[in-house]
């Protein structure tokens, strides 16, 4: 696990590179059925459109987007289930 993994308290982390919308959603709504409120899941996507509509879709389901990091090869999306 990674120092950044640590500070944030990962709990779960889905690698959905290759994978494009809406397969990161519906990837992210999977996981967070299986995880207690408060956990944070990080998401390893490589398609630009879940940038935006992660943290779009985390808003309307009541979860909390934490952070995006951003790298040249993949986008590292951080939602906690609220």
């Amino acid at each position: 696990m990674s120092e950044s993994s640590r500070q944030l308290g990962i709990h779960k982390t889905i690698d959905a590179k290759g994978l494009s919308c809406p397969m990161p959603s519906v990837k992210t709504a999977l996981a967070l059925e299986q995880m207690e409120v408060g956990q944070v899941v990080e998401i390893i996507t490589d398609d630009p459109v879940s940038r935006k509509d992660l943290p779009v879709w985390a808003q309307m389901t009541g979860n909390e987007l934490v952070d995006i990091k951003e790298a040249a090869d993949s986008i590292r999306i951080y939602i906690r289930k609220g």
